[in-house]
Parts: C-alpha cells; sequence; structure tokens
C-alpha cells in the first residue's frame, strides 16, 4: 500500500487494485493465497485430477494437437498447474504447455515445465482455467442513498465509508440490466462491469479450447440486496480493509460475464453449479462399498478418505454451489451430459 492513501477517498475499485496488487499488497505477500483461505485446490488434490480429466476431454476435441495448453490464471504458489501436470498421463503431459498466469514472483521450487506468465499467452489451443479469479477483479460499489439514488461507495484505507456521487454511465447502465437496486435506502450492489471486460479478455485469448471461470457466484435472479463484498484473513473472514493485510473479495455476475464473452467471441456458454461439473468428471463422493475393509482394509481406508475430500468439493451449502462458467471456442461442448441435481 502506499502511504498517501491513507487519508484519500477512494471508490473501492482503486482501494482494493492498490491494496491487492500495489507494491506490498496482499497478493504479493510471502506467504500467498493459501495462507490465507483455502480453495479447492488446497482442499484436495481430486480438483486438480478433474481438471487434468477436462484438459483430456479438450485434447480430445481438439483432436489431439500437438501442443496443448493449460493457462492457470490467478496462479497463487502454482498448486493447481502442478497438480494438473502431475495428473496427466504421460503422453499428453509431455505436449503440454503449462502456463502459469501469477502477478507475484514465480515461487521457488516450481516445475521448470510451468512458464510463470504476468498474462496469459495469446492463441491457446487447450484450456484456460480461472479458479477464484473473477472475484478478486477490483469492482466499484454502488449505495442507495435517501432520495432513492445509487451512488458510488468511497473508502479510506483503514476501511471507513461515505457516499460519492451518483453512478453514471457505463456502470450505471450495467447495474440497469444486471443488478437493478431499485429505490430502497441502504441497498448495495457490485459494479461487475470490469469482470466481464476481464473475462471477455481472457477468453478472447483462446484461439481453440475452452475457457472456464470457477468462483462464488449469484445471478440476476437472486442477486443479494446488500452486496457480498468481504475480507479474508488468516483462514477467517474478515471486514474488507483496503489496507494490504487482508484479501478483499466479492462474488461474481457469472451470467453477466458469460453474456459479455459470448457478445465479443460468438461462443457459446454454459452455467454450471461445481458439484454437477465435478461429477460429471468422475467425482461423485460415494463412499466404497464396506465389504472392501475385510478384504483390502488400506485400499478401504483410502478410499474413503478420497470420498470425503470428493463430498467436500461437491457439498450443497459450500464449495458445491461455486459457479463454474464455460466458455467453448471452436470446440464442441465437452460436458454434453451433465446430471443436474
Amino acid at each position: 500500500m502506499t502511504d498517501d492513501a491513507t487519508d484519500e477517498w477512494r471508490g473501492w475499485r482503486a482501494a482494493t487494485e492498490d491494496a491487492l496488487y500495489g507494491p506490498g499488497g496482499f497478493y504479493r505477500r510471502p506467504e500467498g493465497p493459501a495462507g490465507h483461505f483455502r480453495t479447492s485446490v488446497h482442499a484436495s488434490s481430486l480438483f486438480a485430477g478433474a481438471v487434468a480429466g477436462l484438459l483430456g476431454r479438450v485434447d480430445e476435441a481438439l483432436g489431439r494437437p500437438a501442443r496443448l495448453d493449460f493457462v492457470d490464471m490467478a496462479a497463487g504458489r502454482g498448486e493447481l498447474v502442478g497438480g494438473v501436470l502431475a495428473a496427466l498421463p504421460a503422453d499428453v503431459a509431455a505436449r503440454t504447455r503449462a502456463c502459469a498466469v501469477e502477478i507475484a514472483d514465480r515461487p521457488e521450487g516450481l516445475d521448470d515445465r510451468i512458464e510463470w506468465l504476468p498474462e496469459p499467452p495469446q492463441k491457446v489451443t487447450g484450456l484456460l482455467f480461472a479458479n477464484e479469479w473473477l472475484d478478486n477483479v477490483p469492482v466499484d460499489v454502488a449505495e442507495v442513498d435517501s432520495a432513492g439514488v445509487p451512488r458510488k461507495v468511497l473508502v479510506r484505507q483503514d476501511g471507513t465509508e461515505r457516499l460519492g456521487g451518483p453512478v453514471g454511465d457505463a456502470e450505471a447502465e450495467w447495474l440497469s440490466r444486471w443488478w437493478p437496486l431499485g429505490g430502497a435506502e441502504g441497498l448495495r450492489a457490485e459494479i461487475g462491469l470490469p469482470r466481464e471486460e476481464a473475462w471477455a479478455d481472457a477468453v478472447a485469448s483462446v484461439g481453440q479450447g475452452l475457457a472456464v471461470a470457477v468462483d462464488y457466484a449469484h445471478g440476476l435472479d437472486a442477486r443479494p440486496p446488500f452486496g457480498t463484498l468481504t475480507g479474508f484473513r488468516a483462514g477467517r473472514e474478515a471486514a474488507p480493509v483496503p489496507d494490504g493485510s487482508c484479501d478483499i473479495t466479492a462474488h461474481v455476475a457469472l451470467d453477466a460475464c458469460a453474456a459479455r464473452a459470448e457478445a465479443h467471441t460468438l461462443s457459446g456458454a454454459r452455467l454450471l453449479r461445481q458439484r454437477d461439473a465435478l461429477r460429471a468428471l468422475g467425482i461423485t463422493g460415494a463412499r466404497p462399498p464396506l465389504a472392501l475393509a475385510s478384504t483390502e482394509p488400506a485400499a478401504y481406508v483410502r478410499a474413503l478418505a478420497s470420498a470425503g475430500e470428493a463430498a467436500e468439493l461437491t457439498a450443497p451449502g459450500g464449495l458445491g454451489d461455486f459457479g463454474w462458467l464455460l466458455q467453448s471456442v471452436g470446440i464442441p461442448d465437452v460436458l454434453p451430459d451433465v446430471p443436474v441435481d
């Protein structure tokens, strides 16, 4: 964080950008995101295995190209991309160019096969996977004032807020279409336009293949009335204070992101819950048969542990409720038979 921002009133987008990605920002800290919160990647290696399976399906849809790209957006310390490489069959791994996209420095000891990039490569042929990236693309916050007018929320570095000027132009149009606030005082929304733009740019980097965004999400018919802006510090939810000490995140309007990318790329988009997508990729959470405990007790214990991890990844009310946005570019749908409960 910059010292001159301490008493400055700024919109949440500018304040968050500085707090997360500026010099000394949260995402440049040595412990990395895993030191503060647990994603599906950290919950179980089954998640990386499922993503590897998805990459395999994309590979088949592409006709097994000489070079298969896997791009891990907001790669943290490379946990997902490393896990995907480890889970791939040897022949597929040998053809795979693995790219980790992250603003932080490359961590020591990372697999030499992984390219560490500040931006995604262009003309990707394969799978671009963005796990919990869009929720950290900074956005401004709007709040309805006593006259029923949506105004920009301003914030200081210590987290104190006040209302600024009315929301206007493209941001007002976005609210009207994707998050209508009505006139009740105190209603709030996160203006997701920057996330639409970021996702459209990411999809545009895919020449042929699949782009997937996985995130906390909500739809037009169920926007939270007071928004979702929050912080995380040392594994616990905390007040969102833009001083670089905590993560600052807000759920994503994935439906708006899908519409924007479709309009720019003319490619199809699908929205799924994580539990449905993972089940289609073989992650079910089913317990092993009890008979296995008698015949192969060690195998039973391993299978039981795996079932517990799968259950966490697919649990309603938890990770299973994450949204998956799948955007195909020049290939058929690789998850055509997704069972939805």
